[in-house]
């Protein structure tokens, strides 16, 4: 049965610079799914990507057809089971990701993308 009321985050929102280059970054390098990729309004696109895991997805906004920036940062925090080899796998298909950082929450790295932003993935599953 399910209860009423909000259940889960379905969707995040990162505006970028460039969707296709973006798009191409969390699939190709990342392993993320190409889930919707469709037009908005004439000239603007709605890109969304998921994690092979599910759960939620990102969609990747064009900055500009909302007159305003891309964002700074990532506003969110990724997730696998197995740091060492994350970072091993993401290494090997010519992302920057930073070594292990331990702290007293968890441990995580930072991975580089594209447009110069460091997303967090940590081992928090």
């Amino acid at each position: 049965m399910t209860t009423p009321g909000i259940g889960r985050i379905a969707t995040a929102i990162l505006a970028v610079a460039d969707q296709d280059v973006m798009r191409a970054f969390f699939v190709e390098k990342l392993g993320f799914t190409a889930h919707t990729d469709a037009e908005m309004w004439p000239g603007a696109r709605w890109v969304e990507v998921a994690p092979p895991e599910g759960g939620s997805t990102l969609v990747l906004d064009a900055a500009k057809d909302f007159g305003r920036e891309p964002d700074p940062q990532y506003p969110m925090t990724f997730a696998c089971a197995d740091l060492a080899a994350t970072v091993v796998q993401l290494r090997a298909v010519g992302a920057t990701v930073s070594d292990p950082v331990h702290e007293g929450w968890g441990d995580y790295i930072r991975v580089t993308d594209p447009e110069g932003r460091e997303l967090v993935v940590s081992d928090r599953t």
